[in-house]
């Protein structure tokens, strides 16, 4: 370390060569006017922070005859603070804000030297350069970012003859303290911007997160998290666990004690077709467990495991308030525990399965098996072995022992017959007679079975139109048609259409683990006025599309036979911005040309964002990967 002797010497030398004048009184450079306000404004965090620890250097001066003074790195008087008189005597050499104590331009003193020697220092009376300071004794440090890198200085003056060492302690105490000040700052704005990150992350994930206090109380929960409770987040947070999750028990006690973590499965009605794993984890603090984070997955139930008797589907299940099928729903509940048969008529995707296996769920066959068979999906020369069974040795490679059909396999129980319309006329004489008697004969056997079945049939065809046209059994459709039931088209319910897709939405979000997608207003207008000749099966399988792709679809339904889908989602909401600059083209005639439009839209969006492609996507209604593709498709540069 240099001596203070060397440290004057070296800085008197530095100012000759400045061509400093020893006679002089002033800085050569002294800001004002806007100059200075924008110093003072580039260095508004320094004078912030500096102006609490100087006003306790101050007060621990207990000498109203010392001034304290802030520089810039560069030395500019940033902030002076002192008694009005002690202020007033410095006027005459100048020393107050904006004037410049670096070296260069006002030659040796304590702040320009601290500067250039990046290190605390004293200057006392004639150690000053010019004769203007000659008068006074100053104590300056450097003060530096968490960088370590210069951005001020402290410095106190007072006259020559008060010259103490511990003036400069106070300093260098003060100098401490705002770099102290610098570090807590950074560190609590990295600790911001982490958790803003962790957040952002979390918020992204497709799984729920919530962290609970050691109170049971929601302190955190992700949007994905939110939307498995179909709640809001903010009116989760701060609730209470066991409101939200009834029936777990005292989770924290049960982590306490030495658990890492529980595991429990919960269904929530709206998701009905869904379960949800919970997963929690202690958080702990001196072996106490002062909380727990919750996560949340969506698993798709297995039926035949879970649901050994085959039926799924509950009356809860079926979305809907319009009378259409409000009124299916009543008169299904009435017949549900009778024996008859039922014929279940209605277009495809109407939902037919689902209302037979919500009939069997409520009626008193409910424990005992439901059984589907679709008529029109099996071949002719197997579908009476799959109804009746077969005996052992029947057929080549058949199964040892034999095999029990549907009708066994049902006992007790309900059997669905879908697409009865499709049956084979030589299959019907064999259904009507099990349906009269109650009894199967096994294909190369001779014994009779007693059954107890209760039959559902269902048909997307007009069985009567059928029977006229001798395709179907006249005789088997009475008998079938015991209680008719008609479920109604989607076009029939359009009340229904806008909870359908709020379901639809939220199911396809869980069963794909994706976040609920927006859907822009104009799509969402045409969703619910199209008329849906594929009912709900095709309405669903599109809300899984958009799903998929969070809010658009994959194909271009201008390509559908229906002209009236065409435009149901392929239709964009385009940011303003590209509106307005669609009104600057000039279109002339021969130049409707959609591909040619679009190009031009893209690159305007392109332009529009500063070629920020995130945005781009999002004002254009489309995906980063869909705008990847047509830029490339329009060798857009």
């Amino acid at each position: 370390m240099k001596s203070k002797r060397m440290v004057v010497e070296d800085s008197h030398k530095r100012s000759e060569n400045y061509g400093v004048e020893k006679k002089s009184s002033y800085s050569k450079k002294i800001l004002s006017g806007i100059e200075l306000e924008k110093v003072l404004a580039d260095n508004k965090e320094l004078i912030e922070i500096s102006k609490i620890y100087i006003d306790m250097v101050f007060s621990a001066v207990m000498d109203n005859e010392f001034i304290i003074v802030l520089t810039d790195k560069n030395g500019c008087i940033l902030y002076i603070k002192g008694a009005e008189e002690n202020a007033s005597k410095l006027d005459c050499i100048n020393i107050n804000v904006g004037a410049y104590m670096d070296e260069q331009n006002i030659g040796t003193n304590a702040m320009g030297t601290a500067i250039k020697e990046d290190n605390c220092v004293q200057i006392t009376a004639n150690e000053h350069y010019i004769e203007g300071l000659q008068s006074l004794t100053c104590s300056a440090a450097p003060i530096h970012d968490t960088d370590g890198k210069i951005i001020g200085t402290l410095n106190l003056s007072g006259r020559s003859n008060m010259k103490h060492p511990h003036t400069l302690g106070l300093v260098v105490f003060g100098v401490k303290a705002i770099e102290n000040e610098f570090d807590n700052r950074k560190i609590n704005n990295i600790l911001t911007q982490t958790y803003n990150y962790m957040e952002s992350i979390i918020d992204n994930l497709d799984k729920g997160i919530m962290i609970v206090d050691k109170d049971e109380k929601i302190v955190n929960i992700n949007s994905f998290g939110a939307e498995m409770f179909n709640k809001p987040k903010e009116s989760l947070l701060h609730e209470k666990l066991h409101y939200i999750l009834p029936n777990m028990g005292n989770i924290l006690e049960e982590l306490d004690l030495n658990k890492n973590n529980i595991i429990k499965d919960v269904k929530f009605k709206h998701t009905s077709k869904y379960k949800t794993r919970l997963e929690f984890k202690g958080i702990r603090h001196r072996e106490k467990t002062i909380g727990m984070v919750v996560t949340m997955i969506n698993e798709k139930e297995e039926r035949d495991l879970k649901n050994p008797t085959g039926a799924f589907w509950t009356f809860n299940d079926i979305i809907g308030e319009s009378a259409a099928i409000a009124n299916v729903i009543i008169n299904s509940k009435i017949i549900s525990n009778s024996p008859s048969t039922v014929l279940i008529q209605g277009e495809s995707g109407t939902g037919k399965e689902v209302l037979a296996q919500a009939m069997h769920n409520y009626s008193l066959r409910r424990t005992n098996k439901f059984v589907a068979i679709n008529c029109g999906a099996i071949p002719m020369n197997i579908i009476e072995s799959e109804l009746f069974g077969y005996e052992d040795g029947t057929f080549t490679g058949g199964k040892k022992g034999g095999k029990p059909g549907k009708f066994e396999v049902a006992n007790g129980g309900t059997l669905f017959l879908d697409e009865i319309g499709e049956m084979p006329l030589d299959m019907q004489v064999r259904l009507l007679r099990v349906l009269q008697e109650g009894r199967v004969t096994r294909l190369g056997g001779n014994k009779e079975i007693s059954v107890d079945v209760r039959v559902i049939a269902a048909t997307n065809k007009k069985l009567k139109k059928e029977v006229e046209k001798g395709t179907f059994r006249e005789d088997l459709y009475y008998r079938l048609c015991v209680i008719p039931i008609t479920l109604p088209p989607l076009r029939e319910r359009k009340g229904d259409v806008e909870k359908l897709i709020e379901y639809f939405l939220r199911i396809k979000s869980f069963k794909l683990n994706k976040r609920i997608p927006e859907i822009n207003k104009e799509l969402y207008k045409n969703l619910l006025t199209y008329d849906w000749p594929g009912n709900i099966r095709q309405l669903e399988n599109y809300i899984e599309n958009i799903v998929n792709l969070d809010g658009i679809l994959s194909f271009d339904l201008r390509e559908e036979s229906d002209d009236k889908l065409s435009g149901v989602i392929s239709e964009k909401v385009i940011n303003e911005c590209c509106y307005e600059r669609y009104n600057e083209f000039e279109v002339k005639e021969g130049d409707f040309n959609l591909e040619k439009l679009e190009k031009q839209t893209i690159k305007e969006a392109i332009k529009s964002y500063n070629h920020n492609m995130t945005k781009v996507a999002q004002a254009l209604g489309i995906s980063r990967n869909t705008l990847y593709l047509k830029i490339k498709k329009y060798n857009i540069g």
